[in-house]
């Protein structure tokens, strides 16, 4: 019985961005995706590799043009979105890898950190020799088609991906410790404004922020402002503040600070005002959040 009967794909149009699974999910899609086309950011860390064609994501202020090969690691809590490029995406083929924090340790069973290939926040993309890509391409295919094996033997998909994850991860650290590895700075084009904003932000992130302040750091009118922002991002400035707010609330939980520590240290206006757009954003609360975390 042929594999690719088992291949998880996920149509192009399939606007998800939450895992099923509480520990990991990979899945192939084809063509230029109808969602994720806003800023918005994960609680799991995403990978994604070229398999064909071209892609192009933009990170934090930074979009990276990908090609066949190159792998985009996005780190936990990193805002990021699908940029669409008209007519060149309509071929690509990519495969998507969601993973939590808590299955990679539970994988390094304390021997190494497998979230250190995340943590280049400055280059997202890698592009390893030929033997390294088809190696690591190699597990993500047998991750992505290992459906079949349930019906075959009832447990072998749960003990093989453990297995290709592990090694896939293991790998991947090693090879993303070589900075040679990083992808070309000629594939990215660097986005002053988001940039710039989100650096004002994070240094002035306790105090009350305004449309007016925000345009008046890049030096435009507001009615310009707003629609270019709006533009880039495919969010409204004021979202994009709640964003960076609640990124950091996640942090500060996960640290250990109270409740009410987290969202005066954030700059929400009183109480309620965090707890829903807290539950907006992650549909649980702020206090649950916390203490799902420090039980783990």
């Amino acid at each position: 019985m042929s594999g690719e009967k088992y291949i998880r794909r996920l149509e192009a149009g399939d606007e998800r961005q939450h895992m099923l699974n509480e520990k990991y999910e990979v899945y192939e899609k084809q063509g230029a995706p109808l969602g994720a086309v806003a800023f918005h950011h994960h609680s799991f860390y995403e990978i994604i590799y070229v398999l064909e064609g071209e892609y192009s994501s933009m990170v934090e202020g930074r979009t990276y043009n990908l090609h066949k090969g190159d792998f985009l690691l996005i780190d936990i809590n990193v805002l990021h979105k699908y940029n669409y490029i008209e007519k060149k995406h309509d071929s690509s083929k990519r495969i998507i890898l969601w993973i939590s924090d808590v299955m990679l340790e539970q994988l390094s069973e304390g021997e190494m950190d497998l979230t250190a290939c995340f943590e280049n926040h400055e280059n997202c993309v890698w592009h390893f020799p030929i033997y390294y890509e088809e190696m690591l391409r190699g597990y993500l295919l047998k991750l992505a088609m290992s459906g079949g094996m349930e019906e075959e033997l009832p447990g072998a998909k749960q003990v093989m991906d453990r297995g290709c994850l592990a090694m896939f991860f293991s790998y991947l650290n090693v090879l993303c410790s070589r900075k040679d590895y990083l992808s070309v700075s000629d594939t990215i084009e660097y986005h002053e404004l988001v940039e710039k904003l989100s650096s004002y932000i994070d240094a002035h992130i306790e105090e009350t922020i305004t449309v007016e302040d925000l345009a008046g750091q890049v030096h435009m009118s507001k009615y310009y402002f707003l629609r270019r922002f709006k533009e880039l991002t495919g969010l409204t400035a004021h979202t994009f503040v709640i964003q960076k707010r609640l990124i950091l609330a996640c942090e500060l939980l996960r640290q250990g600070k109270s409740v009410r520590q987290v969202y005066q240290e954030c700059g929400f206006s009183d109480y309620s005002s965090f707890l829903r757009n807290f539950k907006e954003n992650y549909d649980i609360s702020p206090g649950k959040y916390a203490k799902d975390y420090h039980f783990l």
